[in-house]
């Protein structure tokens, strides 16, 4: 009796046992299935967090975006027009300069002897002129005497009183008279070309000597010096680069693509990457007529209406042209507009339930975009809170966040 109760305890045991094991095993399959049932619930049925902006009236711009640095329109080589030693370099980088500003000074001494030369040359010419001229007036006070003794002989001999030997001899020096004249006339032309050569010749001795003086031609900065004094410069040699700071502009590279919407005055704002916080004004200056064949791109100047406090030229920005505005259309976020199956459209919010809406898009501003047609104002969309959520689906439950 004993034995039989020892048996059946170890029975019971056992099946406890596989019962144990059995429940085990199914636990393992029961937790899964338990979150796969959650995990449909969240994905069908739990509401997904969403972000909501009201369709309202806005005005929306349509901008173009190009990369270009910092250029002035003029900018200037500065360099000597003779080749003479340079003696004095009178600015330095980043110094402001006016327009007739002395910037730099190359050794004079020869040319100033030059000039000496070419003054005593015409002043020796001129003492020559008025020689010639003397003279000149001399050989016509003889040839006038010579013609009116020629005349009073010539009456004599009609009258028989004078021999026609007396005549011949008028003749005579009357002809010696005439040519001395003509040959004084001459000298003094001569002479006064002499005078005009001189003086022609002081002139240009005097322009190389103001090219020893090297002026700004305009009000700007200078960005670099490139010689020191000492050293022989050359006509074309850099001494210094400047530029013209009335007028500085952005010259950007845009995409061919764009071209039909620019315009020159077409507003623009422009981003420095040194202070990419802070927004500067601008207008279309100029448009480009050569695309680069590699890269499709034109360039575009864009004026600057205001700077940095720290400029540089050749800084690079970015630069976005308004090329269309809209000032009052219905509008969402860029980020709220989805698309299905190759259209565009919005997930609208109705009775805690995002809806699908397909809708037609216009103009696409920064950060909204116009829509021409599919909502209405005052309609809710909706698009996932966070950027990682999986996207939304027609018809699914919607919680504002």
């Amino acid at each position: 009796m004993e034995g039989s109760e020892r048996d059946w305890m170890g029975r019971m045991s056992s099946s406890r046992t596989h019962a144990a094991a059995v429940l085990r095993r199914w636990a393992k399959w029961l937790v899964l299935a338990a979150l796969v049932v959650l995990a449909v619930y969240r994905l069908k049925f739990a509401p997904a967090p969403v972000a909501a902006h009201e369709i309202r009236s806005v005005p929306v711009v349509a901008e173009v975006m190009g990369t270009g640095t910092l250029e002035a329109r003029i900018k200037t080589t500065i360099s000597p027009r003779i080749q003479e030693r340079l003696a004095e370099v009178l600015v330095d980088q980043n110094d402001f300069v006016k327009a007739g500003q002395l910037l730099a000074r190359l050794d004079d001494g020869e040319l100033r002897g030059q000039v000496e030369v070419a003054a005593a040359a015409l002043a020796a010419a001129q003492s020559t002129a008025v020689r010639v001229e003397v003279d000149e007036t001399r050989a016509a006070a003889v040839e006038q005497q010579a013609r009116l003794d020629h005349d009073r002989i010539s009456d004599l001999v009609r009258q028989k009183v004078s021999s026609t030997s007396e005549l011949d001899k008028a003749m005579e020096q009357l002809r010696v008279a005439e040519s001395d004249l003509r040959r004084a006339r001459a000298a003094t032309v001569e002479a006064r070309q002499h005078v005009i050569t001189a003086e022609k010749n002081l002139a240009y001795q005097e322009e190389r000597l103001s090219f020893s003086r090297i002026v700004s031609p305009y009000d700007g900065l200078v960005t670099r010096r490139d010689r020191d004094p000492g050293g022989v410069v050359v006509p074309g040699g850099s001494i210094l680069q400047m530029i013209s700071t009335n007028e500085l502009w952005i010259s950007a590279w845009v995409d061919e693509t764009a071209a039909s919407g620019l315009a020159i005055g077409q507003p623009a704002r422009v981003v420095f990457r040194s202070d990419p916080d802070r927004e500067h004004s601008g207008k279309v200056a100029r448009l480009g007529r050569e695309t680069d064949r590699e890269t499709r791109e034109f360039l575009v100047d864009v004026r600057m209406e205001g700077l940095p406090s720290n400029w540089t030229i050749g800084q690079r920005a970015e630069v976005y042209i308004e090329a269309e505005r809209a000032p009052e259309a219905l509008a969402a976020p860029q980020r709220f507009l989805q698309w299905r199956d190759g259209r565009s459209g919005l997930f609208v919010l109705d009775r805690g339930r995002a809806m699908w809406r397909e809708v037609t898009v216009g103009l696409r501003g920064r950060q909204m975009v116009e829509i021409v047609r599919g909502v209405s104002l005052g309609d809710r969309v909706v698009a996932p809170a966070d950027i990682r959520q999986a996207p939304l689906q027609p018809g699914q439950r919607a919680v504002e966040r």
